[in-house]
């Protein structure tokens, strides 16, 4: 069960810094009126969130 928490706990690290890294790239666009849908500020909340809740399961003795 450790190994399959860390695993998730990695994804969700991934997540985050993938919706970070979008994140910053829809700051800085060059078309301003060009402003997408997704909410990657609450995607990136989310995938931290999981990281962290994974990681803590995953350090549960």
């Amino acid at each position: 069960m450790q190994g399959s928490m860390l695993i998730v706990s990695a994804a969700g690290a991934a997540v985050a810094v993938a919706a970070e890294v979008a994140d910053w790239r829809r700051r800085n666009r060059r078309d301003v009126d060009a402003v997408g849908f997704m909410p990657w500020r609450g995607i990136a909340l989310v995938g931290v969130a999981v990281a962290l809740l994974a990681a803590a399961l995953a350090l549960k003795p």
